[in-house]
């Protein structure tokens, strides 16, 4: 259905969820919220379809929520890789709007220019866009993308290792989600991704005393019997 952004903003209103907006005020925040979870905005975005006009039109939006429907509408086909870079410059929120910008089936993920722009990042100077980066690399480790091989993806196995203890917190949980996804693609990788794992030993991520998250235990993911047994078959 197609929507203006004053339409979607109304909707948002209409439907915002008063603990959700209580926990989004517990700490400063740069936006303001209707505190929507993400499972209703990823369905509500679904519902308006592809929309790049709409979508350009949210990111300019002061709410959080507004922010999250524009990423989740547009339109891979339509995006370049200006804008890409544009949304990076203006911050994604601080980093909360990662997570929907460059992973969890991001849009952008299945434009043409996604590992071009993924390789580019994990090499930046910039912290935001080495995190874009390896969240969109761990995105594409599910797909086939043109110039993603094994020589690259063990390539930058060697450099997580290297590098994560280095890092940024936040770019730290983005190289462990992406060594995680690039370990599942097939046995070499995996045993790769094993070795650099337990070389690298447990990455320290806090999210906070309000929050229940743990960090991503890698290996037990990569040393799960149903990759095991299935990189046995291959």
């Amino acid at each position: 259905m197609a929507m203006s952004k004053k339409e979607v903003i109304a909707w948002l209103k209409l439907n915002a969820d008063e603990r959700g907006i209580a926990h989004w005020q517990k700490r400063p925040q740069q936006l303001d919220s209707y505190g929507i979870g993400l499972t209703r905005l990823r369905k509500f975005a679904k519902e308006l379809g592809r929309d790049h006009r709409l979508a350009r039109t949210l990111s300019k939006s002061n709410v959080y929520d507004a922010k999250i429907v524009g990423i989740l509408v547009d339109d891979p086909k339509k995006m370049t890789r200006e804008q890409a870079e544009e949304q990076v410059d203006q911050g994604l929120a601080s980093g909360m709007l990662v997570h929907v910008f460059a992973s969890c089936g991001a849009p952008l993920s299945k434009t043409p220019f996604a590992f071009e722009i993924a390789r580019d990042w994990v090499d930046s100077n910039d912290p935001m866009r080495r995190r874009c980066g390896y969240s969109l690399l761990y995105e594409l480790s599910k797909r086939n993308p043109k110039g993603m091989d094994d020589a690259y993806l063990l390539d930058r196995i060697k450099r997580i290792r290297e590098s994560i203890h280095n890092e940024e917190m936040w770019v730290r949980e983005a190289m462990n989600t992406a060594l995680m996804g690039i370990g599942k693609r097939n046995a070499v990788l995996n045993a790769a991704a094993i070795e650099a794992a337990e070389a690298i030993g447990p990455v320290d991520i806090d999210y906070g005393d309000d929050n229940q998250c743990e960090p991503l235990d890698v290996l037990k993911h990569l040393r799960s019997d149903y990759l095991q047994e299935k990189f046995s078959r291959d």
